[in-house]
């Protein structure tokens, strides 16, 4: 069983923006892998020439994006963009959900906290 892990990141970026960044496959691809194909609800993530297939399982325009990795045995599993807007001040934030193996949760920290910085380079921030 993988432990569940959330993770949040401030983004100054409007949700319409960074909605599109987390939903589509030229989006992903500019920031969380070096590739990204879409057929149907399949996305195909390609990094160094190895590939990992995740299904689009839910998502809300401009909210959140949910995704399950097709090869992961573990049923409860799954990686998910959440945009938060503060109701008070209106900035915006990243939350992610993410399952990692006991003992691997500071390398799934660090992988997200690499991803997100690359993600505010392109939004440029």
């Amino acid at each position: 069983m993988k432990n569940k892990l959330t993770f949040e990141y401030p983004i100054n970026s409007s949700p319409k923006v960074l909605y599109t960044r987390l939903s589509t496959p030229g989006g992903l691809a500019e920031w969380f892998a070096d590739d990204v194909n879409q057929n149907g609800d399949v996305f195909s993530f390609i990094w160094d020439n190895s590939e990992e297939k995740a299904e689009l399982v839910n998502k809300k325009e401009n909210k959140y994006v949910r995704f399950k990795w097709l090869e992961d045995e573990d049923e409860e599993s799954y990686f998910e963009f959440r945009i938060n807007i503060d109701d008070l001040t209106g900035d915006v934030a990243l939350m992610i959900t993410d399952f990692a193996d006991k003992g691997e949760e500071e390398e799934s920290r660090n992988l997200w906290d690499t991803q997100i910085a690359e993600l505010k380079h392109i939004l440029g921030l």
